[in-house]
């Protein structure tokens, strides 16, 4: 089946980079809301309709072509040779369940804590700030977000690079 390769291997692509690709850009798109409080909570829901509408299908789409690639291209990836591979599809699994079982939620937890007026703004008070767990939360998305990144950047060098690592 290896006439089948070069249609795996661009499907896995593409989908890697609609995937991945925006991941990149919701460090600015928080940031600029962060900058602007009155738009926080459309920022962030601005990320988590990218997220829930193009990353995560995308990304869930990944183990298909990852497999049609490795049967087409009859890859044993328990072979020394593989062990790249097999390192690669760790790091995915634990990236991918990391981020919807924990940053998914923590981002909602933003967008509710951020979705009504401030903090005693309609009993006539001035605001006293943002709500209380904000900037808890929102920095636990951050932190998130650097684990995510740094096992992404993991896997696209795993993936590029295919190194032995000679075990």
């Amino acid at each position: 089946m290896s006439e089948l390769v070069p249609w795996f291997l661009l499907l896995h692509v593409l989908g890697a980079i609609v995937a991945f690709g925006p991941v990149f850009a919701f460090p600015i798109i928080g940031a600029m809301g962060g900058a602007e409080p009155m738009h926080v909570n459309f920022a962030t829901r601005v990320s988590h309709a990218i997220g829930d509408k193009r990353v995560t299908p995308v990304a869930l789409s990944m183990p298909v072509t990852g497999i049609g690639l490795i049967w087409s291209a009859s890859v044993d990836l328990f072979s020394p040779g593989s062990r790249w591979l097999l390192f690669g599809i760790v790091l995915y699994v634990i990236a991918i369940t990391f981020a919807l079982a924990v940053q998914r939620p923590t981002v909602e937890r933003i967008i509710a804590l951020t979705a009504g007026p401030p903090a005693g703004a309609l009993a006539g008070t001035p605001p006293s700030g943002p709500p209380p767990g904000l900037k808890e939360t929102v920095a636990k998305v951050q932190r998130g977000g650097m684990i995510t990144g740094v096992l992404l950047l993991a896997i696209i060098y795993l993936m590029v690079v295919k190194p032995n690592f000679g075990f």
